[in-house]
């Protein structure tokens, strides 16, 4: 495993997953997903693995187009996100967001995921 002074690779399978590290800077806005790209492409990683904790409320008010912004301009660049974390609070407050968990697990590009040892056997299980 690969550290920086802030964030983590980790190398799972044949994914190289960027864990953007929890005393990073709070991503709040839509280009700070250029900037997250252009890092998570430094190590050429497949996967971004984002902490509940870095991200802003307006990401998970799905209503301020925040979630929607960020991650198409993730797959545009076929990088695929995780969300680490417990979203259960927001769940519990927004049936449109239980949607978008349900559908994002669902799929192989974005997950929600309460930690990182389920994120790691998830991709173990892709291949």
């Amino acid at each position: 495993m690969e550290k920086n002074t802030s964030h983590e690779i980790r190398h799972i399978g044949t994914e190289c997953v960027w864990v953007y590290a929890e005393n990073a800077p709070v991503i709040a806005h839509e280009h700070d997903a250029s900037t997250l790209i252009s890092q998570a492409y430094e190590y050429q990683a497949s996967w971004l693995a984002l902490s509940v904790n870095s991200l802003t409320e307006d990401f998970f008010r799905l209503s301020t187009g925040l979630a929607g912004a960020i991650v198409q301009k993730l797959v545009n660049y076929r990088l695929k996100l995780a969300i680490v974390g417990d979203v259960t609070p927001w769940v519990e407050r927004s049936n449109p967001f239980r949607d978008l968990v349900l559908e994002a697990n669902g799929g192989n590009t974005f997950w929600f995921v309460p930690n990182l040892e389920v994120l790691e056997q998830r991709l173990i299980a892709l291949h």
